[in-house]
């Protein structure tokens, strides 16, 4: 018994500060970087996030996902590792600086101030000691040390590259970053422009990083199929068509074009040859003639990403070249720029067969171009099929197609491309769609890139012993373009080899250099060089990686590719960083609109218990919109940190965990929250209200020890359900379910509140129920586990101290618990369902026919018939026939 009396209701707000105080106190979390063996590892991490400010509710999801893996992993016995840091480094606080007149640094560490604080009320299991942001210099410093390393195994490139360019704000733009062919800040119209950017040469793992997906066993299928389609492996032939004339272009005379084709089988169907707006033929053609040089222009403003290009109308120039045909003799195509074709892609340079290709085909039925059909779909009449508005892309027969005719296109691939290696006119290749990443941006805020300029030297490496090279802090963000770049000083420096006055780079890496290897940073953060052997080797690769499906390509390819290259340098010990993973669905919220056009948040609204919303502010009626991901831009937003302050973050974790499986959306309500709210109440009434009536744990320990079958069916009972519910919840944790580790600890609080007996043996069974609850639930709601658990388990000062929740075993089934000793017999008269009885687990057949026979419904349903035949199906049913 306790001496004071517990409060009525769970005081959260006092409750939540004070345990996660003791947790740090108590260093709960906290591992070394490499740990004595004694216990197997466990990497838990979730993607870490943007300083933005404020964390929003995909942050509550993902980072109570792996808070929840965490602390079951660290329960189960397994020294885990689960920190947190800041991916820094951005646009959004370059922005800041030029819109508000502040600094990118302090703009970034007071956002990271706001969101830690927010994070920590959460109750996060983090290991706050090695936490860091990516802007910090002692991690891009150890960033620009490991490029070094890269540069110097052959993995780094400086080339010419097309790009985005913002002729305003004088800078390079990623895909996302034109809208409408224009910059999504300044509103200029978007040129591509040819620009020496660096690059890591990816392309070189390309094999290796679509071969190692097929061992990738605890990811999505989802996310490894969108690998393999972007890195794009594809069989096909390098195709040369001689130009009829000689060309002269901006490197001299050419007199053939090249192609990259899957399809060679479907050379006879050619209708034209198009290139792209870059390629060497379209200069060409622009520097003879107005009209084309126009048409380039016009393709330049577009952006240079697939969507981009598939979005806009097809239109195209004929350049006036033709070129001659591998295997028509005498026959030749003309030769057109296309707004479709990629420089980026193949050669830059595609051949059209309109009928097996739906874009080739709508050129062509636009400028009026030839549709040869050259492929017969089964159960086709050569002799009348024609192409209609809709390419042909399956497999079929070849016809029209001189010695390919009849075969089938696997077939006929080959022959052509045999074929074609016979004339001297192509070769059989392999293709890759993945390209070199192309790692230089144009602005301030971000890695410097450790190399240096030299007239006389070219461009060199910084020394090592030179590094961080860190970002000048008086910087002037009133000019357009890279601050670096007009700085006064910082970009002049000496060259390390002759000497002579040189240029630093004031390109800076693309943001997703930052996070390719932080997880692997994290093993040892404050170490003077970017990795730790020991530490990196003891905890890579990630046990358990959680974050969102939008980074299915970028991020987690990058990742992939980094940890292959350190493998392959000798520094890692794994080839991939993230054993498993797991992709959660994003928290969604209906929309509403006033009548005026403005979106306005959930607060302004009051929804009726009919469906129907009103303005809280006017009254008027309001437009609810479908639930949809949350979004500034809608204002369906909710603040956890208001969630958090009016319920709880235990409230929070629990309803996040009890809606939808997690790799699904869920829809966000105030409802739902408000009900994950009663059971947190509930549990405290429920645990409260037991503590009086409950033995010792000594005492419990002996009355379970001497249970009765025969006289102890009601703790039995309760020692079953517990029993059972620490199976399921176990395993529901181990598999991502946790709305199922949360329905099944619904039951169990059921089965508490429904055991009334007062015998001693159902209080012990209670205690165990009750104690064994609060440890299932602690690493979904561990403030109040923690709570309740100190009710149940009062301290007795500093010399004997409970343990806490947090540092206690996870609780094992007995199985001999788990196994029923009644069973459930359904019994029927001449099939028709009349009763249901409970018998013991083998129990003679002659018994259990004379219980299903004694029970009242069955007599009336026989109504005194003779019963001609009795089935006994063993452990399921009994059936009278009369």
């Amino acid at each position: 018994m306790n001496d004071v009396s517990p409060p009525a209701r769970y005081d959260f707000a006092m409750a939540e500060p004070r345990w996660q105080a003791e947790w740090e106190a108590r260093g709960c979390f906290a591992v070394p970087d490499v740990p004595d063996g004694s216990r197997p590892k466990s990497y838990v991490l979730e993607m870490f996030p943007y300083p933005s400010g404020k964390i929003h509710m995909g942050h509550v999801r993902n980072y109570t996902l792996g808070d929840v893996v965490a602390r079951h992993k660290r329960a189960t016995g397994h020294a885990v590792m689960h920190p947190m840091g800041w991916d820094a480094f951005g646009l959004p606080a370059e922005n800041a600086a030029r819109e508000r007149g502040v600094h990118p640094a302090a703009w970034t560490y007071q956002n990271i101030a706001n969101m830690r604080a927010e994070l920590k009320r959460m109750g996060l299991s983090i290991e706050w000691d090695r936490e860091f942001a990516t802007c910090d210099p002692s991690y891009y410093g150890q960033q620009q040390a490991l490029f070094l390393d890269f540069w110097q195994a052959g993995l780094v490139e400086r080339k010419e590259s097309w790009v985005n360019w913002d002729p305003v704000d004088g800078t390079v733009l990623a895909n996302e970053q034109v809208i409408d062919g224009r910059g999504w800040r300044s509103g200029a119209l978007v040129e591509k422009k040819s620009l020496n950017q660096w690059f890591l040469s990816i392309t070189k793992y390309a094999p290796e990083l679509l071969a190692a997906l097929d061992g990738l066993d605890r990811w999505p299928e989802r996310v490894k199929l969108m690998q393999a389609n972007w890195i794009g492996r594809s069989e096909g032939a390098r195709v040369r068509f001689p130009l009829t004339q000689a060309v002269d272009g901006p490197t001299g005379q050419m007199s053939e074009v090249e192609v990259f084709t899957t399809r060679p089988d479907t050379l006879f169907g050619m209708s034209f040859l198009a290139v792209a707006a870059e390629h060497p033929l379209a200069t060409a053609a622009a520097a003879r003639d107005p009209a084309a040089a126009a048409f380039v222009a016009e393709c330049r403003a577009m952006g240079t990403s697939e969507a981009a290009i598939e979005q806009a109308e097809k239109r195209g120039f004929d350049t006036g070249f033709r070129v001659a045909h591998p295997f028509l003799e005498g026959a030749t195509f003309p030769v057109w720029i296309a707004n479709f074709v990629l420089m980026e892609y193949g050669t830059g340079a595609i051949f059209a067969c309109p009928s097996g290709d739906q874009r080739d085909l709508d050129f062509a039925r636009k400028y009026g171009l030839p549709v040869p059909p050259v492929v017969l779909p089964p159960g086709a009449d050569a002799a009348t099929f024609a192409i209609g508005d809709t390419a042909f892309t399956e497999d079929g027969t070849l016809f029209n197609s001189g010695f390919l005719d009849g075969l089938d296109t696997k077939v006929g691939k080959r022959k052509a491309i045999e074929a074609l290696e016979a004339k001297g006119a192509g070769q059989g290749v392999v293709n890759w769609r993945l390209r070199d990443w192309g790692v230089s941006r144009q602005r301030y805020w971000g890695c410097p890139i450790p190399a240096i300029h030299c007239d006389a030297c070219g461009v060199v490496p910084v020394p090592k012993n030179q590094l961080p090279v860190t970002l000048p802090e008086d910087v002037d963000f009133s000019k357009p373009g890279n601050p670096l770049d007009h700085h006064p000083s910082w970009k002049h420096v000496a060259c390390p080899r002759c000497g002579a006055a040189a240029r630093r780079e004031t390109d800076t890496f693309d943001t997703f250099v930052d996070s390719s290897w932080y997880f692997a940073r994290f093993t040892a953060p404050h170490a003077g060089t970017p990795l730790v052997a020991e530490a990196v080797n003891h905890w890579l690769p990630v046990d358990q990686y959680i974050g969102g499906i939008e980074h299915a390509i970028l991020h987690l390819l990058y990742s992939r590719f980094f940890t292959r290259a350190l493998h392959g340098m000798g520094k890692l010990a794994t080839p991939e960083p993230f054993a498993g993973l797991f992709t959660q669905g994003m928290v969604t919220h209906a929309s509403y609109r006033a009548a005026d056009g403005r979106w306005l948040y959930p607060e302004e609204v009051e929804v009726a218990p009919d469906g129907t919303a009103t303005a809280k502010a006017t009254g008027e009626a309001v437009a609810i919109g479908r639930g949809e991901k949350m979004s500034k831009s809608k204002n369906n937003t909710v603040d956890p940190g208001a969630i958090i302050g009016r319920y709880g973050a235990d409230t929070a974790r629990w309803f996040i965990l009890s809606d939808n499986p997690p790799e699904r959306d869920m829809e966000w309500s105030e409802a739902g929250v408000a009900g994950a709210h009663r059971f947190v109440q509930r549990l405290h009434r429920l645990t409260t209200a037991a503590l009086d009536g409950l033995p010792s744990p000594d005492e419990t320990e002996r009355l379970l020890a001497g249970l009765d079958p025969a006289r102890d069916r009601a703790a039995l009972a309760l020692r079953r359900e517990t029993h059972g519910a620490i199976a399921a919840v176990s395993t529901a944790l181990e598999t991502f379910a946790f709305n199922v580790a949360v329905a099944r600890i619904h039951g169990l609080a059921n089965a508490i509140g429904e055991a009334s007996d007062t015998a001693p043996a159902t209080g012990a069974a209670r205690r165990e129920a009750l104690e064994t609850l609060l440890r299932l639930a602690a690493p979904m709601m561990p403030h109040l586990a923690e709570e309740l658990w100190s009710l149940l388990r009062p301290r007795h000062g500093p010399e004997g101290e409970a343990r806490l929740v947090a540092e206690l075993p996870w609780p094992e089934a007995d199985p001999a618990l788990l196994v029923a000793d009644t069973v459930k017999i359904a019994v029927q008269v001449l099939g028709k369902l009349r009763a249901t009885i409970e018998v013991p687990v083998g129990a003679p057949e002659a018994d259990i026919l004379a219980a299903a026979e004694a029970e009242e419904n069955v007599q009336r349903a026989i109504a005194g018939k003779p019963i001609r035949k009795r089935i006994h199906v063993p452990g399921r049913v009994v059936n009278f026939v009369v």
